[in-house]
């Protein structure tokens, strides 16, 4: 493991199930889901499921951005935010979609600016849905091979007809709420969100976790369609295991990405299989949240340094009996359980796959 460690805190978190980390937890341990029905939001007039915000005013993308910076504010003093030693990441799938055919992402420097004062350049990680573990795995990078001390990292994305059109038309949502790993599951639930983690050199006085390595890979198999074999995820857990310098048996919690397709949650369980990690307990988020897109990474890590903090596991929601062919120890309710060392796995379109390894910092 290299000597030159990172550091996890909280930043803020705001989805439909709560504004704060606090909010969501709570929601979280009581097992309430932001997933609803809305009537004829599909192209023809289709009844969906997703999980989406309803305070955000004017453009939705950037109203969203600006609560989840105040509410950072609220932790973070404005030197911290403004310092030249600050640099800020944005995670984000398709950005300020409304703002086509210009600049997607001319917003998010705008506001990230004006409401932190920091000044530096604004670096952007759109890489599909592994974008969020992507952009954490880089802050790490720039902390330790740069000069900078602190690196924020934001995760964006809200549902659009955009986007949701587009997963329609791969025949990839499902016309109930989100069951990933399960039997009966149909497709995805799309959801919106906006997560931001506080990477830092030092290790804060309140509540964080270590970094402890990251790796990244792609399948190179199709434009939406993971590898059958795992292959791609495979190699991206075995790398992060070996950067991390640690024993898989001390793993004690998989965060898993588990979309609800029938390929992506199969395809897991093949890649967790062939590592040998099946028997470690996995959950997915997506019940809960929908998937988040280029959020997913970020708020599904910030729920993975909860499950840290509290010594609680999540349920995997809307699992009732496993549908893939490899075996997997699903959460299948909210537990306490002794929780130090997290993989969090993502996997997205174009067939990457982007992988994590946190622990209690001591």
């Amino acid at each position: 493991m290299m000597k030159n460690n990172v550091y996890f805190s909280y930043g803020t978190f705001v989805s439909p199930i709560g504004i704060g980390v606090d909010q969501n937890f709570e929601a979280l341990k009581e097992g309430n889901s932001g997933i609803q029905a809305h009537p004829s939001s599909g192209f023809n007039n289709e009844n969906w499921f997703f999980a989406q915000l309803n305070n955000l005013e004017g453009n939705r993308y950037d109203s969203l951005l600006k609560t989840a910076l105040n509410d950072l504010k609220v932790n973070y003093s404005s030197s911290i935010l403004s310092s030249s030693k600050t640099l800020f990441i944005l995670s984000s799938t398709k950005g300020n979609i409304y703002n086509l055919p210009e600049d997607v992402f001319a917003s998010s420097r705008i506001i990230i600016q004006q409401e932190t004062g920091n000044s530096n350049e604004l670096i952007i990680v759109s890489n599909a849905c592994i974008s969020g573990v992507i952009a954490l795995n880089t802050a790490t990078d720039f902390l330790r091979y740069s000069d900078y001390e602190t690196v924020i990292v934001i995760g964006i994305d809200v549902i659009s007809d955009f986007v949701l059109y587009g997963f329609q038309s791969l025949y990839a949502l499902s016309d109930q709420p989100v069951q990933p790993f399960d039997k009966d599951r149909k497709g995805i639930s799309l959801g919106e969100a906006c997560g931001i983690i506080v990477a830092t050199k030092e290790k804060p006085t309140s509540f964080s976790v270590e970094y402890l390595g990251g790796a990244s890979s792609n399948d190179a198999n199709h434009i939406s369609g993971p590898s059958r074999t795992g292959e791609g995820l495979y190699r991206a857990i075995n790398k992060t295991i070996e950067r991390a310098a640690i024993d898989k048996s001390s793993i004690d919690f998989i965060s898993a990405h588990g979309t609800g397709t029938l390929y992506n949650d199969e395809m897991e369980s093949i890649a967790f299989n062939r590592c040998d990690l099946q028997s470690i307990p996995i959950n997915s988020l997506k019940g809960f949240y929908g998937h988040t897109l280029g959020a997913a990474g970020i708020i599904e890590t910030i729920v993975s340094m909860l499950s840290i903090e509290h010594q609680l596991l999540i349920e995997n929601k809307g699992f009732n009996e496993l549908g893939t062919t490899h075996s997997l120890n699903i959460v299948t309710k909210t537990q306490q359980q002794p929780v130090k060392t997290v993989l969090k796995t993502a996997s997205g379109f174009g067939g990457g796959n982007a992988v994590l390894l946190i622990q209690a910092a001591v």
